[in-house]
């Protein structure tokens, strides 16, 4: 039997338990932000490019902060920092350090959208993009998420002509085997209607017989019985 010890120490566990799940749950619930599904993104020198960034909460949010910072094996800088005040209203840039970046986004009707436009690309923007994100509402938690652009001189073509030769060996092969299932259930069906007639035939012919030798059923004269 467990003494009271014990049943005291498994209840201090439970409790203790419980007390992190609560701490955990509002954690679990917290802000997300997403820069898309793609991790590297490529765009030609002397063009622009869009770098995504989107946030959700469930506990909504007031006084929002962001920024955006830029990095790579020897430099770190914030590109554009601002705030949201609340879901009615758009963001407000506070600071940005290169006029070739616009921040495009909205977060009136739910969009929750901070994503910025950086032009006229050089080689040496090549790097690591990282939306940062914290909200006064719980307890100012940072979340953020990261994207890397790569600049290049030109976007490579990708060859599609492996993967049509693949896509119409595998259709043919596909095809035929169709054709292959039709014509086998059409044969499957003459054969059934070949052995039905014949089976027709076989029963008509052994009614015939039967008639002409006087079997039970048939039609023939009955002789009459011999007397002695």
């Amino acid at each position: 039997m467990p003494g009271a010890g014990d049943r005291g120490a498994a209840r201090a566990r439970w409790l203790g338990a419980g007390l992190l799940g609560l701490f955990l749950l509002p954690v679990s619930l917290s802000l997300e932000v997403s820069v898309g599904k793609a991790t590297t993104i490529y765009a030609v020198n002397g063009t622009e490019i869009l770098l995504p960034c989107t946030f959700s909460s469930c506990f909504g949010f007031q006084d929002l902060h962001f920024w955006w910072s830029y990095n790579t094996s020897d430099t770190f800088r914030t590109l554009i920092d601002g705030t949201v005040k609340n879901e009615k209203s758009d963001p407000k840039v506070k600071f940005k350090n290169d006029d070739r970046i616009t921040l495009e986004g909205s977060t009136k009707e739910k969009m929750n959208n901070i994503s910025i436009l950086l032009r006229n690309l050089e080689f040496s923007d090549t790097g690591k993009y990282t939306c940062h994100v914290q909200n006064p509402k719980e307890n100012n938690f940072q979340h953020q998420a990261t994207i890397f652009l790569q600049v290049v001189d030109k976007l490579e073509e990708v060859d599609n002509t492996v993967t049509l030769i693949i896509l119409g060996v595998v259709g043919g092969v596909i095809g035929l085997l169709i054709l292959i299932l039709l014509v086998k259930k059409f044969i499957a069906f003459i054969i059934k209607k070949t052995q039905e007639k014949k089976k027709e035939c076989l029963v008509s012919s052994s009614g015939n017989d039967n008639t002409e030798n006087g079997l039970p059923g048939s039609k023939a004269e009955e002789k009459p019985p011999i007397k002695v």
